[in-house]
């Protein structure tokens, strides 16, 4: 049976909103039930959700539609986890939500998946979106599933602390395919967390299907008409290095008057309830004092899935001048690699491999006059950012034929070993 017939309407699924459908009795750790299928068709995705505003809520957001526009939406379902005591305004695929730091709502969302009979879970993994030390509660669901586990990595650290250590070697013991998105990831999953290099799955982060557009035909809807366009997206944090390209402004100015530099994106929601918009405020600041105030726009707004492609469509140049080399997944970067953008980015890790055989240029961290220096070079010759582009194209053209296929792969790999690994009923 084929995964586009096995996700044909059903109504096994039921909406489940109270506690009338949850089994209250004591269920046995990781008892797996014996597939009846040949494939997975029934598939619950864990992990934030738009409207939600977080990397993690577009991304899970983005795979589910993907699933559901090739296969079909009837047997998929989403479960999010809630921050705030007031959730989001979800729409109907989300099925159930998680109370991030209640433990019996992991538990109850475990029964519940165990109840409607779902056959595969994909767990989006961020250490910060899970209550409980090193987000630890995510335990208490993996735990008691009876159903494969296929878990998403989105952060994996080359020096955990002891916390988060354990958090990590247990969900990979209780997953049965990890994906990685990242070839660094899965060398430090191998090393640091001994987990066996035949559970792991590389994945290319995913990127919608980017029209590739003349940057002029999106700028007037920014008001940038006529100008060269840098741009840097995503929810504003004090690690992203913003004051960078801020600093680096004068100099490219000075060659190249006609510049605009966008910065588009909320600040994140944690840091905005603990600080304030504090980052922001001084980067408006620093524009001021230094004169470039008027070629920075802010565009103080969680950017749309939909929005956020004409941004990157306006852009010129996209710019990812993070401080720090600890990451190994940025989805910005991958969407304007994706739109085959002219890129200059700081040497963390995912840009490292991102960017290798010059599908971009690299500059040192905490370095305005190297952003300047690339800028103006990239904008002095027109021909050398066309090249770089056309590489970009290609590689992200290839990123989106093998994305999915491959993420299905790793799914029906878990279901099958599942398969021959339980007994029989």
């Amino acid at each position: 049976m084929s995964l586009s017939n096995a996700l044909e309407p059903t109504t096994l699924l039921e909406v489940a909103g109270s506690r009338s459908l949850i089994r209250e009795e004591a269920i046995p750790t990781r008892v797996r039930l014996h597939p009846k299928g040949s494939l997975p068709s029934r598939i619950a995705v864990i992990g934030n959700y738009l409207p939600r505003h977080c990397g993690i809520a577009t991304f899970t957001t983005d795979l589910c539609s993907a699933i559901s526009s090739e296969y079909g939406t009837a047997r998929l379902l989403a479960l999010p986890v809630n921050d705030t005591e007031e959730g989001y305004d979800y729409p109907s695929r989300v099925r159930w939500s998680l109370t991030q730091d209640d433990v019996r709502s992991y538990e109850e969302a475990a029964d519940f998946l165990n109840f409607n009979n779902i056959d595969m879970v994909c767990l989006q993994h961020e250490y910060g979106i899970f209550g409980g030390p090193a987000g630890s509660n995510i335990l208490h669901l993996l735990r008691r599933l009876k159903m494969p586990v296929v878990t998403a990595l989105h952060t994996v650290l080359r020096e955990p602390d002891p916390n988060q250590l354990m958090v990590m070697e247990e969900i990979a013991e209780l997953s049965d395919r990890l994906i990685v998105m990242s070839q660094l990831s899965s060398q430090f999953l191998q090393e640091i967390f001994k987990v066996p290099g035949s559970k792991i799955d590389m994945v290319p982060h995913g990127v919608p299907d980017l029209p590739f557009l003349d940057p002029n035909f999106y700028k007037d809807r920014f008001g940038v008409e006529g100008k060269a366009v840098l741009l840097t997206f995503g929810l504003l944090s004090p690690n992203k290095g913003i004051e960078n390209v801020i600093q680096a402004l004068p100099q490219i100015l000075s060659k190249h008057k006609n510049v605009a530099y966008i910065v588009a994106g909320a600040t994140h929601p944690h840091i905005l309830r603990r600080e304030g918009d504090k980052y922001r405020a001084s980067l408006q600041a620093l524009a001021k004092d230094i004169g470039v105030e008027a070629q920075v726009i802010f565009h103080n707004r969680f950017v749309s899935p939909e929005e956020m492609l004409e941004f990157i469509g306006a852009a010129d140049i996209y710019i990812t001048p993070y401080r720090h080399e600890a990451q190994v997944v940025s989805g910005t970067l991958a969407y304007a690699l994706g739109a085959g953008k002219a890129i200059i980015s700081t040497p963390y890790w995912h840009a490292i491999e991102l960017l290798d055989d010059r599908r971009g240029a690299l500059v040192p961290f905490q370095n305005p006059e190297a952003i300047a220096h690339k800028t103006i070079e990239l904008l002095d010759t027109p021909a050398a950012s066309a090249l770089t582009c056309s590489r970009e194209r290609w590689y992200g053209n290839e990123w989106r034929k093998v994305t999915w296929k491959v993420l299905r792969g790793s799914a029906v790999t878990a279901w099958k070993l599942q398969k021959c690994n339980s007994p029989p009923e």
